[in-house]
């Protein structure tokens, strides 16, 4: 297992300090900011440890402000409802006395019915693309400096896009993106774990979509872009440590803010999640 992979592994595992009451952590890498995904998946994995016997089928996700890596986070679960089939849990995340971000989350008993998917995108092989290494050593000088440092670092996902030139070059284009994630080590077998580490990854790269269409990435320094609302819906079981296909587009932008929406695939072709997101997109000067 990757170093990595380990310590996203100990920071999604969670302090219990009171009934309904847990605590977490960021990693220590220098952000500016708390990444959202890793809000999403510590908040999912809080409310799931409040619930037995059945399993998350959708989040819901609004971030409130901007969380502060250097402190502690506080995750507070309400029970809403326990039912027969379904539980229903709401989940905020506390810093500094202040909701930095608020989640709602439903859970499921196992149950069999009606089933059809969308057939996965016809797309190159994760194995027929380049690795991280060898996209820096291809393409790293015609990159942009921050995109360059991006790849460059450890980090506990692996990304392959497909389309490469969308990190080599600003053009604009249409507003959609396939990339394969994968955790970059062997995850242990709960299926828990491994709907927090696709919580996680869910957040990765969506975004970015958004900007396709107007010739930039979440790398330039003269915009500002943050996450405000993310939905998630788990359709299938999967592995995160193996590939998966996300496949993004972005109906619109407009009103400072793009909305994307992205399908997760298995390997196998299988549709294993689906997510929404709204987010910021402004000038870097303007408050929030």
């Amino acid at each position: 297992m990757s170093r990595a992979v380990s310590d996203l592994l100990s920071i999604l595992d969670l302090e219990k300090i009171e009934e309904n009451i847990f605590r977490g952590r960021s990693p220590q890498v220098g952000w500016q900011r708390v990444f959202g995904g890793l809000v999403i998946a510590q908040a999912l994995v809080a409310s799931a440890r409040t619930v037995e016997g059945r399993a998350p089928h959708s989040l819901h996700a609004y971030f409130l402000l901007p969380g502060d890596p250097s402190a502690p986070i506080v995750y507070e679960v309400d029970r809403l409802r326990d039912g027969k089939s379904f539980a229903t849990r709401r989940c905020n995340a506390i810093q500094h006395g202040r909701a930095i971000f608020s989640l709602s989350a439903s859970f499921q008993i196992e149950e069999q019915g009606f089933e059809h998917a969308v057939p996965m995108p016809a797309v190159p092989e994760p194995e027929a693309l380049p690795s991280e290494a060898d996209m820096l050593e291809r393409f790293g000088a015609l990159m942009p400096e921050p995109i360059r440092r991006w790849f460059a670092q450890e980090r506990p996902i692996e990304a392959r896009p497909v389309d490469l030139a969308r990190y080599v070059r600003h053009a604009a284009g249409a507003p959609e993106q396939m990339v394969w994630l994968r955790a970059t080590g062997r995850l242990p077998d709960d299926p828990a774990i491994h709907r927090a580490v696709l919580a996680y990854l869910s957040d990765m790269t969506l975004l970015d979509t958004a900007l396709i269409a107007h010739g930039r990435t979440v790398f330039d320094t003269d915009i500002q872009i943050a996450s405000l609302d993310h939905a998630l819906w788990f359709h299938r079981p999967f592995r995160a440590d193996e590939w998966l296909l996300y496949a993004q587009d972005s109906p619109n932008t407009g009103g400072a803010r793009g909305f994307t929406r992205g399908l997760i695939y298995a390997h196998d072709g299988r549709l294993v999640a689906s997510v929404v997101q709204e987010g910021l997109i402004r000038g870097a000067h303007p408050q929030r």
